[in-house]
């Protein structure tokens, strides 16, 4: 009987082994994105562009830097995560996209990439226009004036390399030089030749109408001629006869090349303009300029009281503006607010204050700030926000009126910005024209810090106010978006005003207080 019982349990035990072997964990791994945080190479122009959606990092390297022997300075990534190649030791070809695998439960494959911007040109005398550059091809075409002789040239400059790492045979100095045919020519940079091939052409063109770019009250007018000729621009409605002559003193001459701004034109209408030289005319290139939109609520006169926080936005209306208040209530109350002190005595403002926020005994500081787009969530005391609204626009300054209070700078949770404490703090207003592609994510998290940065290359224009000391009435601003190019097209605007301008690192003074009111666009010069 005890030998029965026994071959019982024996055969329950196998049982439960067996079932235990066949019992799976459908519980998942938590799937957290592994992101490269910072990634500087040396030799560096710009900043890294790191896109946690496409996984992807773009470096930008100076002209001087060998592009197949690339060496960083800083790369950081999310913390516990292990990584496949360590960046910081040994050198990298970005000759070609390199991949970086971060893994932490699942595997996540960055792709690094570089953009290395090489100054090339070639100018002789007699020349029309800039010469063409074919990097791709390394080929450079010239056009010269038909009274020019191609076999007795007068060379004036060349580079077609790094500066001061390269090497040519023949050897192409100021002087004379014979581009009747094809000259083929051996450049050679960090121990690597390339075989370009300089072409020179006639022309009977004296002056070329290169590009117009349109805005809405603004023309940008680009155009090449012959060095040391007359440049002008001529521009008029499509529907008028007479031509209006642009100002000379509108012209901005670089050698071959000169562009002027026509201001003062008409939104949604139709022009055609032309470059000049004397009595020469280049061909005429219509283009229509853009609408203009006003500023949405750039009064901040709309505003409605959701629990403790106070939204810069009519309950039922547009919703353009966001603020910090979402993270300020966690703590306590909002720190921006409407105000009946406003720059007209009537409607509202928006009254931005820094204060010391203290949640379950965790304090930091918070600066009041207003800014185009969406706070998103609060990660532990810090915040997620989403910059940006959808804009295609380009307008040319930013108008309002602020009034600023500054205190003492009292708070820094940032050990680099000690050196701030005692200092007067500083209000911040900027505005921004970008080319991103969904609205740009903003993390104040110390260890996983994702700030606005005006260098960056999706930044089409930038302008800002920055504002130190005691003021006891409201002052109108004016600022100036300065372009990084006239062609570009915006997707988004950024609109941003601070109480404390390094409120994203927790540094500031308690107390200083900001009241903005009445923002505006211009769109003409």
């Amino acid at each position: 009987m005890i030998q029965r019982y026994k071959a019982i349990a024996f055969a329950s035990l196998a049982l439960l082994l067996a079932a235990a072997g066949c019992i799976k964990n459908d519980i998942p791994y938590p799937r957290i994105v592994q992101s490269i945080m910072t990634l500087v190479p040396e030799g560096q122009t710009l900043p890294s562009a790191i896109d946690e959606e496409t996984l992807s990092a773009v470096v930008y390297l100076d002209e001087k830097v060998d592009i197949r022997k690339v060496k960083f300075s800083d790369f950081t990534y999310t913390e516990g995560a292990s990584v496949s190649v360590d960046l910081l030791s040994g050198e990298y070809d970005l000759s070609r996209p390199m991949t970086v695998v971060l893994s932490k439960y699942q595997e996540y494959v960055w792709t690094i990439s570089a953009v290395q911007e090489i100054e090339r040109y070639l100018t002789v005398k007699g020349q029309v226009g800039k010469a063409v550059i074919d990097v791709p091809g390394r080929r450079v075409l010239v056009r010269v004036s038909d009274r020019e002789n191609l076999t007795n040239l007068t060379l004036k400059t060349i580079k077609l390399g790094p500066e001061g790492l390269t090497t040519m045979v023949p050897d192409l100095k100021p002087g004379r030089i014979n581009l009747l045919n094809p000259l083929d020519v051996d450049v050679t940079a960090f121990g690597r030749t390339e075989r370009w091939t300089i072409y020179a052409e006639k022309t009977d063109f004296v002056v070329y109408t290169s590009a117009v770019d349109a805005w809405s009250q603004v023309v940008w007018a680009y155009g090449e001629s012959q060095e040391d000729v007359p440049q002008g621009f001529q521009y008029k409605k499509t529907s008028d006869a007479k031509w209006i002559d642009v100002p000379a003193s509108a012209i901005v001459s670089e050698g071959t090349s000169f562009h002027a701004c026509i201001p003062h034109l008409e939104p949604l209408t139709e022009y055609e303009v032309r470059a000049v030289s004397g009595e020469e005319l280049g061909d005429a290139i219509t283009v229509t300029t853009q609408d203009t939109r006003v500023l949405p609520d750039g009064s901040f006169d709309d505003w409605w009281l959701d629990g403790k926080k106070w939204c810069p936005w009519a309950i039922d209306g547009q919703r353009f503006w966001d603020t910090g208040n979402a993270g300020a209530v966690m703590a306590g109350s909002s720190n921006t607010t409407p105000s009946d002190y406003t720059s007209s005595g009537v409607g509202k403002s928006a009254r931005l204050e820094t204060i010391f926020a203290n949640l379950f005994g965790m304090g930091k500081l918070a600066s009041g700030s207003v800014f185009s787009g969406i706070y998103v969530a609060t990660e532990g005391t810090n915040g997620i926000l989403n910059f940006g609204r959808e804009w295609n626009l380009r307008p040319t300054r930013l108008r309002g009126y602020f009034q600023y209070s500054a205190k003492k700078i009292d708070l820094s949770a940032t050990e680099e910005l000690n050196y701030l404490k005692g200092r007067p703090d500083s209000c911040h207003i900027y505005i921004a024209l970008t080319d991103w592609t969904a609205p740009f994510e903003v993390r104040t998290k110390p260890s996983a810090r994702q700030l606005f940065n005006p260098s960056d290359p999706s930044v089409i224009a930038y302008g800002e106010l920055i504002y130190s000391g005691e003021m006891n009435s409201y002052k109108e601003f004016v600022i100036d978006l300065k372009y990084n190019s006239t062609s570009r097209i915006p997707s988004y605007i950024q609109i941003t005003t601070s109480s404390s301008k390094y409120g994203d690192y927790f540094v500031g003074g308690v107390g200083s207080l900001l009241y903005i009111d009445e923002f505006s666009l211009d769109y003409d010069y």
